[in-house]
């Protein structure tokens, strides 16, 4: 894989200076592909040049997330340092992590220490993120603490997704897909302008995904992995006034795909040795189902289902802006549904071990106020308010009936309403230097009630009980900006983030496991800079880090006595993160058609104070029947994230007569995730390349192209975990490939 690496690269080289004057011919037909484009961004509320903005921060294009096909949030891991997203077992409910600050947990009630955004609104709880990216007009991730100037408040980070705006002239365009295993994807769009003087815009967008099934039944043959999903957006701009505009932005979407498989990766032996045992997988596109009909028949699914979901969303949003001369007044209303209903099978077998159904409806309005100034001189401001309300009503069943004898069926309802007010002064002494001050209180109670297990068909395993935190916190931001030269940014910040408490809402047997934990908070300090070079065809930024934790959730396991370890979220007392990242991207004048774009990001975390309990002293007393187990000190251990990702893309544009072809190719590299769990669950090293070739006509409405994904058709894991009995991983999908045509007037 190396050597392709550095194959790829000499290639594009050698193939700019083979084709001379094809590039000249490209560059003298579009001034704008000599040198780098500016990157515009809205990373700090305005309008800004990337490169001006003192803070970590990966752009991609909307064009690009479609060559380098992405169409989900979790697979933005391969195209940005430091971000690893992995689904739970598999399934619908993401994991995020931002330079190792992340949060794991399979359960739907608990915020993300990554914060995602759409058009500005956020999607506080992480299953929410799930749904099918489209008509994107870039993304933005930001690294380190936000919230001197978003509605929420994050540890992490955050991720950034604007969608494509009303066009002033009328605009539509389709693009199809056709790939590996029947997969089709078809997106397209309509706008301009819908009143004759043009101060009434709409833009309507739709995609569907299907088929794609890559996995299979062991023992069957029967498929596994077809996706079955549309989406729409109706978005609709309105200039009222010169001073008043409005938008509207109302979307939706049905999700009916296939859940991920898992395959085995030990011997499994069902019933706990009592029932047959399943030889591990050799082909990581196996894996087994199996519904019991008694299970079936109380969750309300077909005993024939395949693991699956059938969720749907709904979200509506209101963004109005009035010009007051000295400022300009934002308000942004939204309203954002998700009904999940998702069935998944953590045994890997058509033994019931462990499926789980999921029944889960999630409900949030946000109100956001922003204030942002507009007068000309060196005091730039922006205030804000920000109110949010969520109620989560979820229910899922368990069936472990195979191996431990019986079903389980836990329901909660979780309320969260948060109110906080935020700001940031940037204040420029002069023409090199910036100063920088943000700051942020927030409020926030969550409820938790009427939790409950029961052990079918009505034996509780504790009174239905009822939980609360809440939360009254200081967050902030101290920074320098410096003007070394033109176009060189030094920065250094100081912020101090945090992220809310909440509940642990596992099967429990111990009304103790659903005891809050505590918020965590984090000092980040930072140090970047920014450089265009060599006549605009270099750009090189940088940054490192260090971070200071405080009560940093993690999960961990608390001892019933009669039950042994269930596991809990609680609060680690001191941690620490260290690392830094470095992208480049290279357009060289000598070859305006070679695009090359480099990013690295390295960084490693341990406890400095951490006494946890001991899962592997586990015991139970052969007289009492009574689990205990001790204590260890964590102090000093591996946080157990990869340090070390790696991206990397090549790019040559050339004109060979009235067309134009692109070659793209783009890798990554994820290191090592160490799991707490032990060995065999360690995620290994892996890399990943895709590559594609575009051919248009010069000026044309027409695009067609061939696609590779993971073209060397890499063997390796997503995550590794178990349950009950069963050690499983979810694979990473094997090499695909397809073509791709569009059309746009």
């Amino acid at each position: 894989m190396k050597r392709f690496l550095f194959g790829a690269a000499l290639g594009a080289l050698a193939a700019a200076g083979a084709f001379p004057a094809l590039a000249e011919t490209a560059a003298d037909k579009a001034d704008e592909s000599v040198g780098l484009p500016e990157l515009v961004v809205t990373a700090q509320r305005r309008e800004q040049s990337a490169q001006d903005v003192g803070i970590a921060l990966s752009v991609l294009s909307g064009a690009e997330l479609e060559k380098r096909g992405v169409t989900n949030v979790n697979q933005l891991q391969q195209h940005t340092p430091s971000l690893e997203i992995t689904p739970a077992f598999g399934g619908g409910q993401p994991q995020f992590r931002l330079r190792g600050v992340g949060f794991d947990d399979y359960a739907s009630n608990n915020t993300s220490t990554v914060g995602v955004y759409v058009n500005e609104v956020a999607y506080p709880l992480p299953v929410m993120t799930q749904g099918v990216l489209f008509d994107i007009d870039r993304v933005e991730i930001l690294r380190g603490p936000q919230g001197t100037l978003y509605g929420r408040n994050t540890t992490g980070g955050a991720v950034n997704f604007l969608t494509r705006q009303p066009t002033g002239s009328l605009a539509a365009g389709v693009t199809a897909e056709y790939g590996s295993h029947d997969a089709v994807k078809v997106e397209g769009y309509v706008s301009g302008p819908l009143v004759h003087d043009g101060s009434l815009r709409g833009r309507l967008s739709a995609v569907t995904e299907q088929g794609g099934a890559w996995q299979h039944d062991r023992v069957t043959g029967q498929k596994l992995g077809d996706a079955d999903r549309t989406a729409l957006r109706g978005l609709l701009d309105w200039d009222a006034t010169d001073k008043l505009t409005f938008r509207l932005d109302v979307h939706g979407g049905r999700d009916q795909s296939d859940s991920q498989g898992l395959y085995l990766i030990a011997p499994f032996a069902t019933r706990f040795g009592a029932g047959p045992t399943i030889p591990a997988d050799t082909d990581r596109t196996a894996t087994g189902w199996g519904l019991n009909p008694a299970f079936a028949s109380i969750a309300g699914v077909s005993p024939g289902s395949k693991p699956g979901r059938d969720n749907t969303s709904f979200g509506a949003g209101l963004t109005s802006k009035l010009d007051l001369g000295f400022a300009k007044l934002t308000s942004i209303t939204s309203y954002e549904r998700l009904k999940r209903r998702e069935y998944d099978d953590w045994d890997a077998s058509a033994s019931p071990e462990s499926d789980t159904v999921w029944r889960s409806s999630i409900k949030v309005f946000s109100q956001e106020l922003r204030l942002n100034s507009t007068a000309p001189g060196p005091l730039n401001w922006t205030a804000g308010l920000y109110y949010s309300n969520e109620k989560l009503d979820e229910r899922f069943l368990s069936d472990f009936s195979a191996g431990l004898g019986f079903i389980t069926d836990t329901s909660y309802r979780q309320k969260a309403e948060s109110i906080s007010g935020f700001g940031q002064v940037e204040y420029r002494l002069n023409e090199r230097l910036n100063l920088i001050f943000g700051l942020r209180y927030e409020n926030e109670d969550r409820e938790l009630d009427n939790f409950s297990t029961v052990i079918l068909p009505a034996t509780p395993t504790f009174p239905t009980a009822d939980r609360t935190t809440s939360m009254s916190q200081v967050s902030g931001k101290a920074g320098v900006e410096y003007k070394a030269a033109d176009h060189v940014l030094l920065y250094a910040t100081v912020s101090r983030g945090v992220k809310s408490g909440g509940f642990t809402v596992y099967n429990s047997t111990n009304a103790g496991q659903i005891n809050p934990f505590r918020p965590e908070v984090l000092w980040a300090y930072e140090a970047g800079f920014k450089a265009d070079l060599l006549d605009n065809a270099l750009r090189i930024n940088g940054a490192a880090f260090y971070y200071d934790y405080s009560d940093q959730q993690v999960l961990s396991v608390i001892i019933d006595p009669l039950n042994g370890a269930i596991g809990r979220i609680i609060n680690a007392p001191k941690s620490k993160i260290y690392g830094a990242e470095i992208e480049a991207t290279w357009r060289p004048a000598w070859a305006p058609g070679l695009r090359v774009e480099q990013s690295l990001g390295w960084k490693k975390g341990e406890y400095t104070d951490f006494k946890d309990t001991d899962v592997s002293t586990l015991v139970r007393d052969p007289v009492t029947g009574v689990y205990s187990a001790g204590v260890t000190d964590r102090s000093g251990q591996d946080l157990g994230f990869p340090k070390l990702s790696y991206q990397g893309a090549v790019a040559y544009a050339w004109t060979i007569g009235d067309f134009g072809l692109e070659a793209q190719a783009d890798y990554a590299y994820r290191d090592k995730l160490t799991s707490w769990l032990g060995r065999a669950y360690d995620v290994d090293s892996y890399w990943l390349a895709n590559a594609s070739l575009t051919l248009t006509p010069n000026n044309g409405p027409w695009s067609v192209g061939l696609w590779g994904r993971n073209i060397f058709d890499e063997k390796y894991d997503v995550t590794r975990n178990f349950f009950v009995n069963a050690k499983v991983a979810a694979a990473g999908r094997p090499a695909t490939w397809g073509v791709r045509a569009s059309y746009a007037f």
